[in-house]
């Protein structure tokens, strides 16, 4: 991880757990990946993909994670949850970007695990 990365995610973590959530995990990984940020908010277990970009020349730090992306940190989700025992009564998939100079972009429920069952 890049230092920028890591700054990132510490910033993350910190917006996050402002805004109430309850960090659990950073950087799990597994053969399949790694989850950025782990947490709970409320009842919603929160997988959380941390991107950054030093600028929009070539696209958001959204745009950045594709379906195969998006099809990784599932399975690694999956994997998680599996390795935890846990039976999570929500599961959600947030996105939180960040663009030199702006503040962090949350998108909640930024795509589903539509099809995949645990």
């Amino acid at each position: 991880m890049t230092g920028l990365g890591k700054v990132c995610e510490d910033k993350a973590a910190l917006y996050l757990q402002s805004r109430g959530y309850k960090v659990v995990e950073r950087g799990w990984s597994s053969p399949m990946g790694e989850i950025d940020i782990i947490a709970l908010d409320g009842k919603a277990l929160v997988f959380v993909e941390v991107r950054a970009r030093s600028g929009a020349a070539y696209g958001t730090p959204a745009e950045t994670v594709t379906r195969i992306k998006q099809a990784r940190i599932i399975k690694t989700a999956l994997a998680y949850i599996k390795a935890k025992g846990l039976k999570p009564e929500t599961l959600r998939f947030d996105f939180i970007g960040f663009t030199a100079g702006a503040g962090p972009e949350h998108i909640e429920n930024a795509f589903e695990a539509g099809g995949y069952t645990y």
